[in-house]
């Protein structure tokens, strides 16, 4: 689903779901206090955000994983595969996997190192450490406690920040900000925007997403649409780009495509003479055979330069010395 505007603002609708919120913040305390988690052979980054829906989380995953294979690691990424139907877990093959069976975001994830996709993640971890894995990056899981982490990343977009700071359903938190911080190893701040940080005594890093090819539509005519939690970020990118945005059409976050849908944006992108196009995201989760004319638009997370990131990935190595 879209994020509720609600979220954003502190309204009547927050304050009648605030109880149904603070039954969902006490469920992970409950988790927690339960946990008994797994401990892998490998090293556990936990890659996470203390809000649901788009904070940047797969870019940043990304990166720091192509950070470590530069360091000699052997990675593998670690996910739930949301919204795909295997529960594993799974080797991602991309010759027969596609976004209906391991999600969209496991399908990115694959293209940079191996991707295991398992609901439970413990057993996850344990085929990792069967194919050898040095560091397991999970992208997402922050509230997951079925396995135990070395270090632990909150990304967190630093324009919407942690919205009316209510728990879900009245807000975007998974659960209260203080909480989540003191768990956590390091903060992200992702984009450039004013959010002020509460008070965290662990490292902050920066990191904004760039365009891989930035000059590809400058100067082009093009037809957006996004199924992310936050599609209009998407379409600002664009205009950054130099793009001339003639149209736009926002889906929910991981929207499956119908045939019907995408013939019809097809149909009204040729009918302005602009460019189709989408996120990388959007693009692996449209069937195979309906992709002609459609282009997807690639991101990287780039971290702002920062000694102490180079300090806080070393952790890992020592882990399991």
């Amino acid at each position: 689903m879209r994020a509720p505007d609600f979220w954003n603002s502190d309204g009547l609708a927050a304050k009648l779901l605030a109880p149904l919120g603070a039954l969902y913040g006490r469920s992970v305390q409950a988790r927690l206090a339960r946990a008994h988690p797994f401990r892998s052979k490998a090293s556990v980054l936990c890659v996470g955000n203390l809000t649901a829906g788009g904070s940047g989380k797969t870019p940043i995953a990304m990166t720091l994983a192509r950070i470590l294979a530069a360091r000699h690691h052997k990675i593998a990424f670690l996910t739930r595969g949301y919204r795909g139907r295997m529960q594993g877990p799974v080797a991602v093959d991309l010759a027969k996997h596609i976004a209906h069976d391991v999600g969209d975001e496991a399908l990115l994830l694959a293209a940079v190192a191996p991707t295991i996709v398992a609901q439970d993640r413990a057993r996850g971890a344990e085929l990792a450490d069967a194919l050898g894995a040095s560091v397991i990056v999970m992208d997402d899981g922050f509230q997951n406690f079925q396995l135990a982490k070395d270090v632990s990343l909150v990304v967190i977009d630093s324009e919407t920040g942690f919205g009316n700071r209510r728990l879900i359903p009245a807000g975007p938190l998974r659960e209260p900000v203080e909480q989540g911080l003191a768990r956590a190893d390091a903060v992200v701040l992702i984009g450039e925007g004013a959010f002020q940080l509460p008070p965290f005594g662990g490292p902050i890093f920066r990191a904004v997403l760039h365009p891989s090819a930035p000059d590809r539509f400058a100067g082009r005519s093009v037809f957006a649409m996004a199924g992310i939690g936050r599609p209009e970020k998407f379409f600002r990118t664009l205009q950054a780009m130099g793009a001339r945005v003639v149209g736009t059409r926002a889906f929910a976050d991981h929207h499956r495509y119908t045939l019907l849908e995408i013939e019809a944006v097809k149909q009204i992108a040729a009918n302005a003479g602009a460019l189709l196009v989408t996120t990388e995201k959007d693009y692996v989760r449209i069937d195979v055979n309906r992709r002609e004319g459609i282009l997807p638009v690639p991101v990287h997370a780039v971290f702002a330069d920062d000694p102490n990131l180079s300090m806080l990935l070393d952790r890992l190595a020592e882990a399991r010395a």
